[in-house]
């Protein structure tokens, strides 16, 4: 997969923007940015769209840029020439398509059932825009396109919320969402674009889903483990596995910290890395943890709280 698309799927979110005023393209990538989420797909609803995306690409060029509701090459050519830096389009238009292919631009058309999905292939696009995503059965519709099309992955967009985008996201075969819901119009009349990036971070809340998972306590031999773990089993009446007590501690000798650690669950453990190396959070390379099938199921941080240590944990869906 384009190396563009896939951080993309990292953020998991794609706002879909449309703009009555160029003037406020700028504040409302900000406003994104701020929020934590630097993506942004401005769309071709309103007629200074190419405008909003020149001066985006210009002033706020941290930006994953890209133009929607593209419908033909013309458009295409225009957002491309103004900075965007990859096409979403809420059809299959073979002739955008081919040109994209062509100019090497990311592009997600929109399919909404098999045989779109099958046209795509075979021109050799690995994701698709799936819109409208709700009316054309959601989450259920993923679920079915899953099995025959597993090198396929989908933007659902149409009716995706904070409510339901972590049960989106939570299916393999689901590049990033598409959607508006943190893109408030008044707001943005008013001016007021701090509460842009207040709906951007309640999002992004929704999106990674931290909890506390558990509690790593060290010891320092065999013994003082199971003197541990047998006082915390019979104090909180919580069953003894290898390694843990209940779901609730992990007893253990030292593992890249001096005390212990504490698990943060998290609904991707790679949104979880992606989103906190943007905030400057560096992970130990020994403490990436992977399945048997190259995921990434735990992420230790390179940090040191006292002689503890945090690591993030895949949730199990």
């Amino acid at each position: 997969m384009n190396d563009l698309l896939k951080l993309i799927g990292e953020y998991g979110l794609v706002p879909a923007i449309a703009l009555d005023d160029a003037d406020t393209a700028v504040p409302v990538a900000k406003a994104l940015v701020a929020g934590g989420l630097p993506v942004a797909e401005i769309t071709f609803r309103t007629s200074c769209a190419t405008e909003c995306i020149r001066r985006i690409a210009k002033e706020v060029p941290e930006i994953i840029l890209g133009a929607g509701t593209v419908l033909t090459v013309d458009q295409a050519k225009e957002a491309v020439d103004c900075g965007a830096k990859y096409i979403v389009a809420p059809g299959f238009n073979p002739k955008v398509v081919k040109w994209c292919i062509d100019n090497n631009i990311p592009v997600m058309p929109g399919v909404s059932g098999t045989a779109e999905i099958e046209a795509a292939l075979e021109m050799g696009l690995t994701a698709v825009k799936f819109f409208p995503a709700e009316q054309m059965g959601g989450i259920a519709s993923l679920k079915a396109f899953a099995g025959p099309y597993t090198q396929m992955k989908f933007l659902p967009t149409g009716g995706v919320s904070e409510k339901n985008i972590a049960d989106y996201l939570a299916l393999p075969n689901v590049l990033a969402c598409g959607g508006s819901f943190v893109i408030d119009k008044a707001a943005i009349k008013e001016g007021n674009y701090a509460k842009i990036t207040e709906l951007t971070k309640t999002a992004v809340k929704a999106i990674l889903g931290y909890q506390i998972a558990h509690v790593g306590i060290y010891t320092k031999d065999d013994a003082q483990t199971e003197s541990v773990k047998a006082f915390l089993s019979m104090t909180f009446d919580l069953p003894q596995t290898k390694g843990f007590v209940g779901t609730e501690f992990e007893v253990m000798t030292p593992y890249l910290a001096e005390k212990g650690h504490v698990a943060i669950a998290t609904n991707s453990t790679e949104r979880g890395v992606r989103y906190m190396t943007d905030k400057g959070i560096k992970f130990n390379p020994d403490g990436m943890k992977y399945n048997d099938k190259g995921k990434l199921n735990a992420a230790y941080l390179d940090i040191d709280l006292n002689g503890f240590t945090l690591h993030l944990l895949q949730k199990k869906f």
